[in-house]
């Protein structure tokens, strides 16, 4: 259903059959027709494979298909990531290894590249941010290679722990775990929709018949609204008695659940001991979530809450060509009308970021993105403050020409 609401988004459909097509797959073909869902027009999308008897595969096979395979860096990683969360579900359900795993149904060709493809597709479509909403639950009973189990699947149930779902009276399997998978280990967020300007929806068919609702996923694509104030929760907490090990298993469930930001700063604290005072920005509507997982995650007691506004630069990601290969560029603007002369006074020019600040032109910062700018530095053996600075000298030649 991802495939086909991204390809309905404007995604390159023959360039997404390109890249599978240098994975070791076999034959395979991709059918994708147009569907009428509650009146609603809908891409479903289908992967057709001859026959397969032996489909399963391990977890190293998978990576190494993938690996070996003409993908982007950030696709190939994501793909991976997605995979290992997979693994990572099955195993601990099955009390095995996760390399001896044997996956079945989600080592299939159809599902390879449904994960693949929709890493591909956000690629395609320069995708930085993903948001998701609260993931509904159905009920019932499915067969699988395994014999008949409950829904939601264990696998669905391990893979969304942590991230807001809802149930559905409706009979029938509404989140699968490839999915779960996909969404968890993609999604930035959960939560209602962020302020945005959309500039394309797509619908993605699938293939179970829902008897009161269109069975479909809606993805809408876009820019972050223009630095507008938005009110945000932060939620704080002090902490002297905890080892700082398990802060890495704490901000993670944090950041699951909603937390937009999550950071820990070094206090003395009464008795004179060195503490942590950690930090939670997050929407006003995830402050339980963030203040539950604080509790069962760290060994705090207590915990303040108060509601702040934050105002947030125009982003949006743009690609430029260097000598070092097409590096991506987090931009953010700030027009001059929105510009009052504290907070003109406040923003510092800064050549290392690309930052520019004129007249009335407002301000705009230019950031490489570290991934692209890693990956072109080891591939091409240089600094990767050389890449970073050739990626903003190629911003801004771009921006004057």
């Amino acid at each position: 259903m991802a495939l086909g609401a991204l390809l309905a988004c404007g995604a390159d459909r023959d360039a997404l059959i390109r890249r599978l097509g240098t994975l070791d797959l076999g034959e395979w073909s991709l059918e994708v027709v147009r569907k009428e869902e509650h009146g609603i027009g809908a891409l479903h999308v289908a992967v057709k494979t001859p026959p397969e008897t032996g489909h399963g595969r391990h977890l190293h096979h998978i990576e190494a298909m993938i690996s070996s395979g003409d993908l982007p860096d950030r696709v190939r990683a994501q793909a991976i990531a997605v995979f290992r969360r997979l693994g990572e579900a099955e195993a601990g359900i099955h009390g095995v290894d996760i390399q001896s795993l044997h996956f079945h149904e989600v080592g299939a060709v159809d599902a390879i590249v449904d994960i693949v493809g929709t890493c591909l597709l956000l690629h395609d479509l320069g995708v930085d941010r993903v948001v998701c909403s609260p993931l509904p639950m159905g009920r019932g009973f499915v067969r699988c290679m395994h014999g008949v189990i409950p829904l939601p699947a264990p696998a669905t149930v391990a893979l969304t722990r942590g991230v807001p779902t809802y149930g559905v009276d409706i009979e029938g399997e509404l989140v699968t775990p490839t999915g779960a998978a996909l969404m968890t280990a993609l999604a930035d967020e959960f939560g209602p929709q962020p302020s945005m300007r959309v500039e394309s929806v797509g619908y993605g068919a699938g293939t179970m018949t829902l008897p009161d609702r269109p069975n479909i996923v809606r993805v809408m694509v876009g820019q972050p609204g223009s630095g507008e104030v938005r009110e945000v929760a932060v939620v704080e907490t002090n902490v002297d008695d905890m080892s700082p090990q398990l802060f890495d298993v704490a901000m993670e469930r944090l950041l699951q659940v909603g937390a937009l930001d999550v950071y820990a700063s070094p206090i003395q604290m009464k008795k004179n001991r060195p503490g942590l005072l950690i930090t939670v920005m997050c929407p006003p509507e995830c402050v339980r979530a963030v203040v539950e997982v604080l509790f069962s995650e760290t060994t705090t007691l207590g915990v303040r809450v108060r509601n702040c506004e934050r105002m947030c630069m125009e982003r949006e990601v743009v690609a430029v060509t260097t000598e070092y290969g097409d590096i991506r560029v987090k931009v953010g603007r700030w027009d001059a009308a929105r510009r009052d002369e504290a907070a003109a006074s406040a923003v510092s020019a800064s050549e290392e970021h690309g930052t520019r600040q004129s007249g009335d032109a407002g301000i705009c910062k230019a950031m490489p993105e570290y991934d692209d700018v890693k990956a072109a530095a080891l591939r091409h053996g240089v600094p990767a403050r050389v890449v970073a600075e050739a990626a903003v000298r190629a911003f801004r030649t771009a921006q004057e020409a």
